[in-house]
């Protein structure tokens, strides 16, 4: 069974492709709390095994060229935004 890591073990990039693939939508103007509370939950959903949420990443990357860049750089900046102490995207 995987063990689900620790907030404060990942860096903003790896919080940003979590985010990337939950349900939240720029539109949605998602408070820090709802951002914090949907990474969770995907780590949860992903078994806590952040390679999967990548591969949902990666696949979502491959179907929607077109929004990728967009999609990632709201996820950075909302990442950057929900959790302060982590610093700068790596």
């Amino acid at each position: 069974m995987a063990k689900t890591p620790t907030l404060t073990s990942m860096s903003t990039s790896d919080l940003a492709e979590i985010l990337f693939c939950c349900g939240l939508q720029e539109s949605d103007r998602p408070s820090a709390e709802q951002v914090r509370a949907a990474i969770r939950a995907r780590i949860c959903a992903c078994g806590g095994d952040r390679s999967v949420c990548v591969a949902l990443v990666a696949q979502e990357a491959g179907d929607h060229p077109e929004t990728y860049r967009t999609r990632m750089r709201w996820a950075l900046s909302t990442v950057s935004a929900a959790y302060p102490d982590l610093g700068t995207p790596d």
